[in-house]
């Protein structure tokens, strides 16, 4: 159910709303907007339309949630779109955040070097790959603790925020020393388990879809994050596996006007993995910005032929500041802005 206060309600009527539902055993989620506060409760209906909310002080009706995705559905946002702040980078709502760096962390150098040259180039967060899913077990599978040492590095003398991949929950806590943002990727998207102590451990995911799931597969994957009491989910399209083998996946542009019906997270898309070729990743990323994604998260290293891993999809590093630009370009047609970081954060770097 989605409680829905008045204007005027005040932080007792709001309390006293959480209290009754949370007495018959239901989840309280409250949502506080610019004008209006909404209380999610997720438990028994039964039991919580017999508590006659709509005569309570303080509340203007009482709706139902339609869709299996609770806390994930638009609905429950009465319109407002969630804008997540990662230390002083907001994303989400009007701005646009670029991800960038590394498919995966394999030197300190070429760690350092990147991070130095997206930040100089006005991305937003820094993503890296310390623990590496790989569809052979024999190919590089990643440094571990060793790349998120690296990564806490680069995060130390550059001020930007780090996103990087959890596989394994044995890995949480090693992860989350380094990680302002933890990446569950497309293999790992069901791994429920896995999404429920990312909610728990409350710090910022971008989740990614899976090689072939639909994106209300992919919103019931967010809400087990969300129904642990995290908020703060990007959603990430990365491209699903169709029957078109002229490049790696189809990446579904679509999904992003869909999914901002849907929902009320950001939108994040993934063109490196989706394309497998350096050469597709502007134009889709172009597509992307101009179809009104929130961000995009893409790979970048030094010298790509020399890379470890997917070399062929990841931007020559030299070339990122003129990507960046072309992208910023495209990203102002559907009225977003480039997410900086806050002047607070700056002083911290």
């Amino acid at each position: 159910m989605m409680i829905v206060m008045k204007p005027t309600a005040t932080d007792q009527e709001v309390q006293a709303v959480i209290d009754r539902v949370q007495a018959v055993g239901a989840r309280t989620h409250p949502i506080v907007g610019e004008e209006l506060t909404v209380i999610g409760a997720i438990g028994d209906r039964e039991h919580v339309q017999r508590l006659e909310l709509e005569g309570a002080p303080g509340v203007d009706r009482v709706l139902p949630i339609l869709k299996p995705y609770k806390l994930a559905s638009a609905q429950i946002k009465h319109g407002e779109r969630s804008v997540l702040d990662i230390a002083g980078r907001k994303i989400g709502g009007t701005k646009f955040a670029m991800i960038a760096g590394p498919c995966t962390v394999e030197s300190r150098e070429q760690t350092l070097s990147t991070a130095r040259i997206v930040k100089d180039a006005g991305a937003t967060l820094f993503r890296g790959g310390a623990y590496k899913p790989r569809t052979s077990p024999y190919a590089f599978q990643g440094l571990g603790q060793e790349g998120l040492r690296m990564l806490a590095e680069a995060k130390a003398e550059t001020g930007m925020p780090i996103v990087t991949e959890l596989m394994d929950l044995r890995d949480l806590d090693q992860v989350l020393e380094v990680a302002d943002v933890i990446q569950i990727g497309a293999r790992n998207m069901q791994n429920y388990s896995l999404l429920a102590e990312v909610g728990r451990c409350g710090v910022p995911a971008l989740l990614k879809r899976g090689l072939s799931s639909t994106l209300e597969e992919l919103l019931m994957a967010a809400e087990y994050i969300l129904k642990e009491g995290n908020g703060n989910v990007m959603l990430c399209e990365r491209g699903i596996r169709t029957f078109e083998t002229a490049y790696r996946f189809t990446l579904d542009l679509m999904a992003i006007p869909v999914l901002k019906q849907m929902s009320h997270l950001p939108v994040i898309v993934d063109p490196s993995h989706a394309a497998g070729r350096r050469d597709l990743v502007l134009p889709l990323s172009l597509a992307a910005a101009a179809a009104g994604a929130d961000g995009i998260i893409v790979e970048v290293h030094p010298q790509p032929d020399q890379a470890i891993c997917d070399g062929p999809q990841q931007l020559v590093a030299d070339e990122f500041a003129d990507y960046l630009e072309r992208v910023h370009a495209a990203a102002a047609v559907a009225g977003k802005t480039p997410s900086r970081t806050s002047a607070m954060a700056d002083a911290l770097v």
